[in-house]
């Protein structure tokens, strides 16, 4: 059915479910997992009073995202490598979430994207913005979304 699993992580506790959901399907199906973390960019964009940090700093800063996210989906590999589940742990630096997630999944074939959404409604929703919601309108891969 699958052959080749992607499920986006942010390390929250409702995210753990879609990973959760992702090794169990990959290990029902015997599809591999791609688990990815997007981190973003640090903005370098300066405000009047703000204090304007070095190329040095930037580095370093990013540096420290890129680690912790790579801690984060290397945790989800353990998991699914515990299951018997072949895995791939990928850390991805985009200031857009979602174009990051898909181009992912093409660049290795996934069959399927699994990611949550918090299910936020009216005005939190645009203020906060939905990154599933744009998984699901942009994606030509099925998307299975978790709450």
């Amino acid at each position: 059915m699958y052959q080749q699993i992607l499920v986006a992580t942010d390390g929250s506790e409702l995210s753990q479910k879609a990973v959760d959901s992702a090794i169990s399907l990959a290990s029902l199906t015997g599809a591999g997992l791609i688990a990815i973390k997007v981190v973003p960019r640090y903005p370098q964009s300066y405000f009047e009073g703000g204090l304007a940090l070095t190329a040095l700093d930037v580095g370093r800063i990013e540096k420290q995202w890129s680690d912790e996210g790579q801690g984060v989906v290397e945790g989800v590999k353990q998991a699914a490598l515990a299951r018997g589940v072949k895995a791939l742990a990928i850390t991805i630096q985009s200031d857009v979430v979602s174009d990051a997630i898909i181009a992912t999944a093409k660049k290795y074939q996934c069959d399927l994207i699994v990611m949550a959404s918090h299910g936020r409604k009216g005005v939190e929703r645009l203020l906060l913005g939905s990154e599933t919601q744009q998984v699901l309108t942009h994606s030509h891969i099925p998307v299975l979304v978790l709450r």
